[in-house]
């Protein structure tokens, strides 16, 4: 038995130590923000935050992240009020979305260390690939995302926080198909 703080929540897995963190998260803790991509370490889809510091959940044993402080995307901010997300949002920088979660865990835990990198320490501090190549959105992204953080700046383009996300899509009954 492995135990992990995920998420603010103590969660014990009952699975082989050596299993990788990535799939810790996703088969048995149902935490599915973190993707897989390549497996060796070399894209970031998979970032968590490990005890403050954003880590390649796949290439992390469950017996590596014993007793540590997890947290997945989904820890990040369920309201979506964090300001990278937010950020990522109001930038345009999130296309398919599949390396969205890494490059937001990445770009937090960078603000948390750092809460006004430059370009170059931005580029430096977060090598996810993104197949889409947002790589300019996401440079005006992370640091939009340090001004809402120090306050100096105030986000109008992204969703709002607080809005539930099954409140978000409901089907409006003018567009349901007609019934015969």
């Amino acid at each position: 038995m492995t135990d992990l703080v995920v998420n603010g929540r103590p969660l014990r897995f009952a699975m082989d130590p050596a299993t990788p963190l990535l799939w810790a998260l996703r088969d048995a803790a149902n935490l599915t923000g973190s993707k897989y991509g390549c497996g060796n370490g070399d894209c970031g889809a998979c970032m968590v935050l490990v005890d403050g510091a954003a880590l390649r959940s796949c290439l992390v044993s469950l017996a590596d992240a014993e007793g540590r402080e997890i947290v997945t995307i989904e820890g990040l901010s369920r309201d979506r009020s964090h300001p990278v997300q937010q950020a990522l949002v109001a930038q345009g920088a999130i296309q398919c979305g599949y390396c969205t979660p890494g490059i937001a865990i990445t770009a937090a835990a960078l603000l948390a260390r750092n809460p006004d990198p430059s370009k170059a320490e931005i580029l430096t501090a977060i090598p996810n690939l993104c197949r889409c190549g947002v790589y300019p959105r996401l440079i005006a992204a992370v640091q939009q995302a340090a001004r809402i953080a120090r306050r100096a700046e105030r986000v109008e383009g992204a969703p709002p926080p607080g809005i539930d996300p099954a409140d978000a899509a409901q089907a409006v009954p003018a567009l349901r198909p007609a019934k015969d």
